[in-house]
């Protein structure tokens, strides 16, 4: 999922509204966040494989340190700590780590099996982005439920927190048809520095949208 992802972290802001909304992206796409630079050290691999399943034109080889069951949940647990480290709120501090646990969750259901449970060990996974319909309608679900939970949860502080929180979701909705519609990329390495940029972009967008809005 890519999206789905998303629709969590808006999710989250009814459960941990002081948290900003970049921190909660950054949670929600923890293990997408680490995967590109894995991919451009070589320490993970994937393939271009048009077909492999009906939604991704990639087929995920090798991704132990991003992606296993066992590493998600470390990879969260020290997210979550830094952060109540930083901020002293242990709520919050559990949110963020259900935050990227449950991005394996997500992609278990998503990804045929090609999930591991810990590096080396069995792969899982339901299929679902085996059907495009499906898959769509799954997505844009969670993100209305996502978007909703966010929008009862904080106000706008100015004309930026209204229009700026619109905006991101219509841009995130418009990427996500052109992921879904498009053709496929052309070389891992360039799908891992769109993963790059697209990280820093959206977290820096979220977190400055974040500024221009408190909690109801």
């Amino acid at each position: 999922m890519f999206i789905g992802h998303v629709a969590t972290a808006y999710a989250a802001k009814r459960l941990a509204p002081r948290v900003s909304l970049g921190t909660l992206f950054a949670a929600a796409q923890l293990p997408d966040v680490l995967w590109p630079f894995l991919l451009l050290t070589g320490v993970e691999h994937a393939t271009i494989a048009p077909g492999d399943t009906a939604v991704s034109p990639l087929r995920y080889d090798s991704y132990p340190v991003s992606h296993s069951l066992l590493t998600v949940v470390a990879w969260g647990a020290a997210f979550a700590a830094v952060h109540f480290w930083r901020k002293r709120r242990p709520l919050d501090a559990l949110v963020l780590a259900a935050l990227v646990a449950g991005h394996w969750v997500l992609d278990f259901v998503s990804h045929r099996a090609d999930m591991p449970l810990w590096p080396g060990g069995p792969r899982l996974g339901l299929g679902l982005w085996s059907s495009v319909p499906a898959t769509i309608a799954v997505e844009l679900a969670m993100v209305a439920a996502g978007l909703w939970l966010a929008l009862s949860a904080t106000r706008a502080r100015d004309r930026f927190g209204r229009w700026g929180f619109a905006g991101l979701a219509a841009l995130l909705l418009l990427i996500y048809a052109a992921n879904v519609t498009g053709p496929p990329p052309p070389s891992i390495q360039a799908v891992a520095w769109v993963g790059v940029v697209g990280a820093v972009l959206f977290i820096g967008l979220a977190a400055w949208i974040d500024r221009h809005r408190e909690p109801a």
